[in-house]
């Protein structure tokens, strides 16, 4: 990529250090969350961030990223470049002092950024401390400069390696995550791509490189609608009822952008970002968005007389329905709540968000009286069908712990009383429900047998939902409640185990549930609470020796340890081919068996696959199952 041309007031003086950095190789965990698979790509995303803050301060329209065949990764941007002369305070070099020092940057006070996703400025000084070795290359007044480091410390002195072209500015990052740090050190492509592809919808006509020199696969990411671009991904698998809404207002030194885009769904999806940080938890900017749009749409509805039928204002959840919405601010000084930066707290941002969203929406409807009209009609069948939901809600819970005639009649709970130890199995089938309740152990186990498949709850409204006796039994069972009732601290398991039959019929129930409770009790997941079964497929048997397989590899390889004679090879159909002591043995007792956690990675990519497979069209899940069909046995998220 060819760097480009410096603009802007970024020199030595905007560099400002506040302290030492001895604790992160000693706690990393509070740095970047874990030295799991998480903390290893966060390494990665806080080096780019520092790129994107270029891009938001104008001087940055390209980033690449390439992961190395030697594990390490490169990142380059044609920025401004890091600076690189003597940090007054210091003494060292300022590109030295940014990469050594925590909390030193162009963050802290200075006109470097005047908004910045790093906010805790310790991003490339805790990569720096964490990698094994990192080098870094800045093009910067006619001149290449270069410096390696190793665990954090320079191990060579800032290097003048000759001049560039004039004009020809950026940075140029390259680390290699260390070993005694992180639990693996491989990245992952997706986990990549889909942050890439995220940061570049959010930047508008930013080209972000990615490329993959482990496999030759390349990717380009560039959107010159940005978010509008973004909330089509979204709604790429789901039926869209108009073109995207845009609007966008720099007010009291915020920027705010809006994208959004009602579909024939049910769900509502909604994705807000502050200063290019993923708000998972919400906030003030997501309090305003939705206050205004629900006042927006009731004006409208009353002003033109279509709120009939004795409705007099129709509630935020029933206008927000089938509705995906992106949600992007940037502002100068971010109150985030928490380490993690998931919810915003700046007060001012709700107030400046319903303004801007109230005049964006009531100009849109005005302008489009066809389409305002209806989005209204779908909006009063929505009202109506949440007080049928309301009513079928009330037969779903469970009043007082000691009411146990409120639970479904065919679970068999435990004795455990604490949900912490506690674990329900929902179990596909009557048969293998017996055997699961003959084989259990009681005391803190639960099993809930299943009748056939649930209803897809991808294409049907609450209370369609409600009305499903497989699907009230789960909630009762749970004690948690449902969409407005919905409540974390009842649930009477903290482990929801599905097991299911290791074939199509088996994954099809499998992803039905994950979908209900994607949908409907995401925080179960968001817990760690849900998880997925892993039966034998295969019983080998030697004489009185047996042995079980999970998989067609594990099979292979005890046929080599134990050889071929004179030996019988059982394939499972289903679990009720399973007596009691079998199924206890393979599946449920602790001490031997294997259960996937479900976790949520990323809400966009589960978002858009739960779409594509359990919504109306056809083509994109045929062609997603023909591209996953080899490199997966069972799909699952």
């Amino acid at each position: 990529m060819d760097f480009k041309e410096n603009n802007g007031d970024y020199d030595v003086g905007e560099i400002q250090v506040l302290e030492g950095m001895e604790a992160v190789r000693l706690r990393p965990g509070m740095y970047i969350g874990s030295t799991g698979a998480r903390g290893l790509h966060h390494l990665i995303f806080e080096v780019v961030d520092n790129s994107i803050d270029e891009a938001v301060a104008g001087f940055c329209s390209c980033i690449e990223v390439v992961l190395n065949k030697d594990e390490s990764v490169t990142i380059i941007d044609d920025g401004r470049g890091i600076p690189v002369g003597i940090h007054p305070k210091t003494g060292l070099p300022a590109v030295e002092t940014v990469l050594t020092m925590l909390h030193a940057g162009g963050k802290f006070g200075g006109k470097g950024y005047r908004v910045s996703g790093g906010l805790h400025g310790v991003g490339v000084s805790v990569v720096n401390s964490l990698s094994e070795w990192l080098e870094v290359e800045v093009n910067r007044d006619n001149f290449v400069y270069f410096q390696k480091y190793c665990r954090g410390t320079a191990i060579t002195s800032l290097e003048e390696r000759g001049p560039v072209s004039a004009g020809c500015t950026g940075t140029k990052i390259t680390f290699k995550p260390d070993p005694e740090i992180f639990e693996e050190t491989e990245f992952n492509q997706e986990t990549v791509i889909q942050r890439l592809r995220e940061l570049s919808f959010l930047n508008k006509g930013l080209k972000i490189l990615f490329k993959d020199d482990r496999t030759g696969q390349e990717f380009s990411f560039q959107y010159e609608g940005g978010i509008k671009d973004f909330v089509r991904y979204l709604n790429k698998n789901k039926g869209a009822l108009h073109n995207p809404i845009y609007f966008s207002k720099e007010k009291e030194d915020i920027q705010v952008e809006i994208a959004l885009q009602y579909t024939d769904g049910y769900v509502e999806s909604m994705f807000s970002y502050a200063n290019n940080i993923h708000t998972i938890d919400g906030g003030t900017h997501e309090a305003g968005f939705k206050s205004a749009l629900t006042r927006a749409v009731n004006d409208y509805g009353r002003k033109y007389n279509l709120l009939k039928n004795g409705t007099s204002a129709l509630s935020g959840e029933d206008i927000r329905e089938g509705l995906t919405t992106v949600i992007s601010i940037k502002v100068p000084e971010p109150q985030f709540e928490g380490q993690t930066k998931t919810k915003l707290g700046n007060t001012i941002v709700r107030s400046v968000v319903d303004s801007v969203v109230a005049d964006g929406i009531t100009t849109f409807l005005e302008e489009n009286p066809a389409i305002s009209r209806r989005l209204i009609e779908k909006i009063v069948t929505a009202s109506r069908a949440r007080e049928a939901a309301r009513k079928a809600r009330e037969l779903t819970r469970r009043k007082t712990a000691l009411e146990s005639s409120t639970l479904p009649g065919k679970l068999a709970d435990c004795s455990e009383r604490n949900p912490a130890e506690s674990e329900i199995y929902l179990v596909e089938g009557d048969s293998a429900g017996g055997s699961a309740k003959q084989g259990r152990e009681r005391r803190f186990q639960a099993i809930l047998p299943l009748r056939g498949k649930i209803l897809n709850v991808e294409k049907a409204r609450l209370d369609k939902i409600l009305a499903n006796e497989e699907i009230r039994a789960l909630i009762t069972a749970l004690g948690t409640g449902i969409s407005e009732d919905f409540d974390i601290a009842k649930a009477r398991y903290h482990r929801i185990v599905i097991m299911s039959d290791a074939d199509v019929d088996g994954s099809h129930i499998r992803t039905l549930l994950l979908t209900f409770f994607y949908r409907y009790m995401r925080q179960l997941i968001e817990h760690g609470y849900v998880y997925i079964a892993q039966p034998p497929l295969f019983q080998v048997s030697r004489g009185k020796a047996q042995h079980y397989v999970y998989n067609d590899a594990e099979l292979e390889q005890l046929l080599k340890t134990i050889g071929r004679n004179g030996i019988s090879i059982k394939r499972y159909k289903g679990l009720g081919e399973m007596n009691p002591e079998q199924l206890w043995e393979t599946t449920m007792n602790p001490e031997k068996r294997t259960m996937l956690r479900v976790n949520l990675e990323d809400a966009i990519e589960a978002d858009t696959v739960f779409s594509m497979l359990m919504g109306d069209q056809v083509e994109p899940r045929r062609e997603f199952i023909q591209e996953n069909a080899l490199n997966v046995r069972n799909l699952d998220v």
